[in-house]
């Protein structure tokens, strides 16, 4: 509503005057003095400010939108956002987020693994839930999540995985449990453990060794 009062409002300054139009476009008054950022869990005001610090006195009719993306796609949590333009000198910017899933230890450093699976610089940021955290590397970590998915393993249960040079992976859930899984046929396992979770005499053990094929060791 705000935006069409605007724009009847310049049009009747057009039409009843002798002001030149390009000259009003142009005009210091539409200079950007104000950004301001929504949305941005994550990703700090300070952070974005900066790297948009180009824009401020840069015309509000004449933005480019394309190079404001290509800064902010160098942010590898930042997915997309919306521009809102609030006139006569301000922006709001709506950031979208990508979400972390994990930190990886790889090679004694440490990682960020985002939704998408690609991995980021660990920095300190401003994430409320507890991230798991993963020993290995991300190709295995990769496959391993995806067969943990499609078989509906709650994730949200598993506190870390370790990944060992003889290809397989242990899974440490919350209340401390120890999933010992095999290299290979692991599927079988996850199935397994998942309906044992089921039965009252889960409760007495806190490690499910399923290393040895058609074998399942309780301790």
């Amino acid at each position: 509503m705000k935006k069409g009062r605007l724009v009847i409002a310049v049009t009747l300054l057009l039409l009843l005057t002798t002001y030149n139009p390009k000259e009003l476009f142009l005009s210091s008054k539409f200079n950007i003095k104000l950004i301001k950022f929504e949305n941005n869990f994550i990703v700090k005001d300070e952070q974005i400010k900066k790297d948009l610090a180009y824009l401020y006195d840069k015309n509000l009719f004449f933005l480019d939108k394309s190079h404001i993306t290509k800064v902010l796609k160098q942010n590898n949590f930042i997915d997309s956002f919306e521009l809102k333009k609030i006139y006569p000198n301000q922006i709001i910017i709506k950031i979208f987020e990508r979400n972390p899933i994990a930190i990886l230890h790889y090679k004694k450093e440490k990682f960020y693994i985002i939704d998408n699976m690609e991995i980021v610089n660990f920095l300190n940021l401003k994430i409320e839930k507890n991230l798991p955290i993963v020993f290995g590397d991300i190709e295995n970590f990769k496959i391993l999540y995806k067969n943990l998915k499609k078989n509906n393993f709650p994730l949200n249960s598993i506190s870390t995985y370790y990944f060992y040079k003889t290809n397989r992976w242990d899974l440490e859930i919350n209340n401390k449990r120890l999933i010992k899984l095999p290299p290979k046929k692991y599927i079988k396992s996850l199935e397994n453990f998942l309906e044992l979770q089921k039965e009252k005499s889960y409760d007495k053990y806190k490690v499910f060794d399923y290393r040895i094929t058609k074998q399942l060791i309780l301790k």
